[in-house]
């Protein structure tokens, strides 16, 4: 493992998101960094209004920033609202670097998503495949925001020398995710058709797509893992990819869903409903160089999500 160049401990740390499924588990991770953990939620903090944020950090002072938090959402949420999408991502992304900025925040560490690539870009994706041809049109707007938030970073970094840097994770799961049918990912969205398809005693469940469309999924306690290894150990000016490297077909994710689940029935396709991308892996030998791999594989990580799901909301197996 890298030798820590940046020291959490004694540090205030902002983790700005921490009721999203990844501000959780940053926050989770962070207990064991003897830190002090500043979070505001919504009700206390609108991150969208610039006057709000830069009051917030004057007063909190904050000493470093894990920027988690974000709209988000699958391809439906996205292709329904483009507005909010863009507009709302793009004015947090602003608003907490230009606060951080003012207020003389030593280090900040924005999070992305690997939407930011090219749909047909090079497999695995490489950081360098940034803005090198045309985005998925299905989620372009979340992803021109967090271009946005990238190069803010490094803008911040080029001119004022500011230690910013960006992480760009690959798709997410685990504790605290979004099951709603309308806004949820892929692997929350089949968690809960399995589980209610299983209750319904139905004869099978339905997959968006062909189904052969390829997606790497990380465990987001994985995740927080790495981020907080970057925050102590990255200070440069390229983002970095966070994922494990390995991916399945949608059709094979169902199949560890419904195992994990204990749904026997049959998987079909709906052809009339978007694939996406054909494939999503990423380059993750600029994260690995640093010491770092995972630990939750997906077939036990799935289990403990179901699990998860099953005891936070209201559902019995």
């Amino acid at each position: 493992m890298t030798e820590a160049a940046y020291t959490l401990k004694g540090k205030r740390v902002w983790v700005a998101g921490h009721r999203g499924m990844v501000g959780a588990a940053l926050v989770r991770r962070l207990e064991d960094e003897d830190c002090e953990i500043l979070t505001a939620t919504h009700a206390e903090l609108d991150l969208t209004r610039q006057s709000e944020v830069e009051a917030w950090v004057r007063d909190k002072r904050p000493e470093a920033v894990f920027m988690a938090a974000a709209k988000v959402g699958g391809i439906l949420a996205n292709d329904t609202y483009p507005a909010d999408f863009l507009y709302k991502n793009l004015m947090i992304a602003a608003n907490v670097t230009e606060a951080s900025y003012r207020s003389g925040v030593e280090k900040l560490l924005f999070l992305g998503s690997s939407c930011i690539y090219p749909k047909l870009a090079p497999q695995p994706l490489h950081e360098d495949a940034l803005l090198t041809g045309p985005l998925e049109p299905t989620n372009e707007w979340y992803a021109v925001a967090k271009i946005a938030g990238i190069k803010l970073a490094q803008a911040y970094r080029k001119q004022f020398g500011a230690s910013y840097i960006s992480a760009m994770p690959t798709n997410l799961y685990g504790p605290g995710d979004n099951f709603d049918l309308q806004s949820s990912h892929v692997l929350p969205a089949l968690i809960r058709k399995a589980h209610e398809a299983k209750q319904a005693g139905a004869l099978s469940f339905a997959i968006w797509g062909t189904g052969s469309v390829r997606r790497e999924f990380l465990h987001v306690d994985d995740c927080a893992e790495a981020l907080v290894l970057l925050m102590k150990v990255y200070d440069g000016y390229e983002h970095v990819n966070v994922g494990c490297g390995q991916d399945v077909t949608i059709g094979e994710l169902a199949s560890i869903v419904a195992e994990a689940v204990g749904f026997s029935g049959a998987i079909t396709k709906d052809s009339s409903k978007p694939d996406g991308t054909p494939q999503k892996l990423l380059d993750v030998s600029r994260l690995k160089a640093l010491g770092w791999s995972p630990r939750i594989d997906l077939r036990s990580g799935v289990r403990d999500t179901y699990t998860w799901y099953l005891n936070h909301h209201g559902v019995s197996s």
